[in-house]
């Protein structure tokens, strides 16, 4: 008999025992004698039988397939740490012999995600991004489909699997004012995205650990490009900024950018801190102020949590990942 099209029907008559015999011995489901688990076990291990992942999925009711749900608005600096998780998350759903089905959404258009789960496509669903009015996270509710979200939430039923941001920046921060530093500016994003939420909140919790009160008229979120940061940049330095914190990395590169125009050099007048690391600052000179995530790592845990759902296991409500902050020469102590 050729082992490569060795089939569960072939098994069951050549062992004398029913096909649904053989399917029990190979999910492990369902009422069968210890000795005939063995024997089946045994010879397909002898025959080097691999399930067909179709049949498996018929016989399981299941895709094998899971659904990754892309925001349709990220822009090119996003794109290393969506890379990033993506790579932890096809590193172990091909372990698990699923593979990924991506569908990309906007706050007005989730059709994709839609087609996916009306079609039957997919078994479960990562979300890499959170919001305040979170449409796809609603929609997979109501559907019942089981699904994780990269990022925080306040809805207590959404599994959350999310770097420590909150803390994270809270002890940038902190770190900043026990150097004695008080006209700090922060520059923050969309305050859509709950990792915004996350970051300010991290940066206020260390102006009440301190005892201190930070000047609100120099916090300013929703910049969402270059042309607002130099603005604001510009505004900054009349005002004689001590250091600028912007809250991620595409930020940090326009308040770079726009110092470097503006001839201020960085940290004799100004410095500099970013909330989120990445390859678009390492090579800087000065070194920048940053913290590091292990985005990876993210991206494996997020889709190990998801197949734990799918097979019915328990996992917790919320997990977070640690972090590690850099002290560079951006934030030095030197004479202006």
């Amino acid at each position: 008999m050729d082992e490569r099209n060795l089939t569960i029907g072939d098994i069951a008559k050549e062992l004398g025992v029913s096909k649904t015999t053989v399917s029990r011995a190979i999910s492990g489901k369902g009422r069968i004698g210890a000795e005939t688990r063995e024997k089946v076990l045994q010879y397909i291990e002898e025959h080097n039988y691999r399930p067909n992942v179709i049949a498996k999925g018929l016989a399981q009711s299941r895709t094998f397939n899971i659904g990754l749900v892309m925001p349709g608005d990220y822009n090119v600096v996003e794109l290393p740490f969506f890379q990033n998780c993506m790579l932890g998350i096809s590193k172990v759903a091909s372990s698990m012999d699923y593979d990924v089905l991506i569908s990309v959404v906007t706050t007005e258009d989730i059709s994709q995600l839609q087609r996916a789960v009306i079609n039957h496509k997919i078994d479960g669903v990562i979300l890499t991004r959170t919001l305040v009015d979170d449409t796809p996270a609603q929609y997979l509710k109501e559907m019942q489909i089981p699904f994780v979200a990269i990022g925080s939430t306040d809805e207590r039923s959404i599994i959350q699997i999310d770097n420590d941001h909150r803390s994270a920046c809270r002890e940038l921060t902190e770190n900043l004012l026990v150097q004695g530093m008080r006209k700090i500016a922060l520059i923050g994003g969309n305050q859509s995205y709950m990792v915004t939420r996350n970051r300010l909140g991290g940066f206020m919790d260390a102006y009440t650990r301190q005892g201190l009160e930070p000047e609100k008229e120099h916090i300013y979120l929703d910049v969402e490009d270059g042309a607002m940061v130099k603005a604001l940049v510009q505004k900054m330095i009349a005002e004689g900024i001590e250091c600028i914190i912007a809250m991620d990395d595409y930020l940090c590169s326009c308040v770079l950018n726009t110092l470097q125009q503006q001839q201020v050099s960085v940290p004799e007048q100004v410095k500099i801190a970013s909330f989120y690391d990445s390859s678009f600052l390492e090579n800087h000179i000065p070194s920048i102020t940053s913290i590091q995530f292990d985005v990876e790592e993210l991206g494996r845990m997020t889709c190990k949590t998801l197949l734990g759902i799918i097979e019915g296991e328990d996992v917790p409500e919320k997990s977070l990942l640690g972090y590690e902050i850099s002290m560079r020469d951006s934030t030095n102590n030197c004479a202006k």
